[in-house]
């Protein structure tokens, strides 16, 4: 059995300001009209040799991840909940000795969420070929043929040839990013690939290395797992003993350390999509070289990505260039400098700012809220529940609400009374009343929610019940 493992748990943070902590790029449409995170549980579906994936994603995920699979058709064997980042070496220990609770010669197949693939067969038909030379006891990368001397990616270099039919190598060894005369003599050498992040090995051969090379973070993976808990469609690894395991790559934990490593030249339009540049480079242009997305107009304007998500956007005189623009944030950069967006996030992070952790649309498992306005004692929410969804029954010390509904039916429990309201229809929730709100018909409830009082804070809640389980959780609606 090969069981994909995909790896949700990247931050995104090159792809800011669509990109945010809690709704990373990994979960947004940035290529087609489905996520990327979609566009990778999809592809392996159209094989039937890949058994159900298991996911692995930080637990402020779970309910996309859930919503993301249930859109798409799709169910996974088991949605494992990170409490915290450890990178990807923890993460797949993990999924292994899950995986062979299914199966005990389980291969994995590891796949990151956010990369895109072009030409899926050849994807596939490379994992078919590569399984034999895995299920031999080789840890297999796939090494992407480059198409230019990129600066942005890791490289593997081509040892000798493995003793089999398929073109497999061993690895001579891994190099870090290079600058611009260095990556172009590895393009001219020809033995040189682009680091993928994706590999296809025994479950019980990965656990093996890691024990060997890192036994203390192999202990602390399987505490994690040993002590962690079901809880509704997912499953939550022990906090502390995850927070007590080291944070490593695999490539630094386990492949540069291992005599059976071996790379698989892939040829399949793969992308990383790590930086705007990556996703000019992938997307179709006009006469001028332009990638334009949104409400964009624009004048003497060449080989530039412009990207609006709302209002219009209107570039003049530019020249390779990303401009994107967000209901709460514009970002413009040289199309050579849009690595350095990292840099932004890190001074917003610094500052505590909104804008680096979520936008004013925030996705939650009943629907989502939109912050309209926001000012000292009041704030103006846009709220979208799902038919037949329902909120935490809850109440507040600092502020009282005001709801009007503006399409559908709601049904509000306030105090000890339930009341209908339609649309055009209103209520009042007072400061400390318990409350709850569920939309019990088969279309979007929407309202406009006004709050107001001396503390307008997401964590001014206590949450009496949730058919989410989110009661230990940062408290939001």
């Amino acid at each position: 059995m090969i069981i994909p493992v995909i790896l949700a748990g990247g931050s995104g943070t090159r792809l800011w300001p669509l990109s945010r902590q809690l709704y990373p790029k990994q979960f947004l449409p940035l290529v087609g009209e489905r996520t990327l995170f979609q566009e990778t549980a999809l592809r392996l579906s159209s094989d039937e040799l890949l058994a159900s994936p298991i996911i692995v994603c930080n637990e402020d995920h779970r309910f996309i991840v859930a919503e993301q699979m249930r859109e798409s058709g799709l169910t996974a064997s088991k949605i494992i909940l990170e409490p915290t980042g450890r990178n990807t070496a923890p993460a797949v220990y993990i999924a292994a000795r899950v995986a062979r609770t299914l199966d005990p010669e389980a291969l994995l197949l590891v796949l990151p969420a956010d990369h895109h693939i072009k030409n899926i067969a050849t994807l596939l038909d490379t994992v078919r070929a590569s399984a034999s030379i895995a299920q031999d006891g080789n840890l297999v990368t796939f090494g992407i043929k480059p198409e230019y001397a990129e600066t942005g990616y890791g490289y593997i270099e081509q040892g000798t040839k493995l003793d089999c039919a398929e073109p497999a190598f061993r690895i001579s060894r891994f190099v870090e990013k290079p600058d611009k005369a260095t990556a172009e003599q590895y393009l001219a050498s020809g033995d040189h690939l682009w680091n993928s992040g994706m590999f296809l090995f025994r479950a019980d051969d990965y656990m093996a290395e890691l024990e060997e090379h890192n036994p203390r973070m192999a202990e602390a993976c399987r505490e994690a797992v040993d002590k962690g808990r079901a809880d509704l469609d997912f499953y939550r690894l022990d906090r502390e003993s995850f927070e007590a395991c080291p944070s490593d790559s695999i490539d630094y934990a386990v492949m540069e350390h291992v005599r059976n490593g071996a790379v698989v030249p892939l040829d399949a339009g793969w992308s990383d999509v790590g930086s705007w540049g990556a996703l000019w480079d992938i997307k179709d242009k006009d006469d001028g070289g332009n990638v334009t997305i949104g409400d964009v107009v624009t004048h003497d304007v060449h080989g530039s990505y412009l990207h609006s998500t709302g209002r219009l956007l209107a570039v003049v005189g530019l020249k390779d260039h990303v401009v994107v623009e967000t209901s709460d944030a514009v970002m413009v950069s040289p199309k050579d400098r849009v690595q350095d967006v990292k840099k932004i996030v890190d001074t917003l992070k610094g500052g505590d700012r909104l804008e680096a952790f979520s936008h004013k649309k925030v996705y939650r498992p009943w629907g989502a809220y939109e912050t309209i306005n926001i000012e000292k004692r009041f704030q103006v929410k846009r709220i979208t529940v799902k038919p037949g969804a329902i909120l935490s029954l809850q109440k507040h010390y600092h502020r009282a609400e005001h709801w009007i509904v503006v399409k559908g039916t709601a049904v509000v429990t306030r105090g000890d009374e339930e009341i209908v309201l339609k649309e055009d229809e209103s209520t009042y929730i007072p400061l400390g009343y318990v409350h709850r709100l569920e939309n019990p018909g088969k279309i979007d409830l929407e309202l406009i929610e006004i709050q107001t009082g001396s503390y307008l804070g997401e964590d001014d809640i206590v949450r009496l019940d949730d058919m989410y389980g989110r009661q230990g959780d940062i408290p939001t609606k």
